[in-house]
């Protein structure tokens, strides 16, 4: 479901940086979202972008200033407001049920994907 905002996803995260298993943690998350019939048309960037977001957190040590650069750049590639975006996150999470600690069995999968595309 919604292959271009994957698409999206995966682009940004390679700008900012981030890890292929970070990009799969947030695939993981975004994807329970759709299962769990969370995603329309007016919030599915939002949740792409907190899914990102929670995933980046959860999965690397950014630094303050980096965390605020993959806000921006989320900001900008999906066109919603940073305030919304930090008030999603936290729907997001408890969508998710707090559980952003993955079984490896659910990452893998992605990140196998990822990492034979590049």
């Amino acid at each position: 479901p919604f292959p271009s905002l994957k698409r999206e996803m995966r682009n940004l995260s390679e700008e900012c940086s981030l890890e292929p298993v970070t990009v799969s943690m947030a695939y993981v998350y975004f994807e329970k979202l759709v299962l769990q019939g969370k995603l329309n048309k007016q919030n599915r960037k939002l949740c792409a972008g907190a899914c990102v977001l929670l995933a980046a957190k959860i999965s690397s040590d950014l630094r303050k200033h980096e965390v605020k650069h993959l806000i921006d750049k989320l900001e900008e590639r999906f066109r919603f407001n940073r305030r919304d975006l930090i008030g999603f996150e936290f729907t997001v999470l408890v969508a998710l049920e707090l559980a952003l600690y993955l079984p490896e069995n659910q990452v893998l999968p992605h990140y196998r994907r990822l990492t034979q595309q590049s």
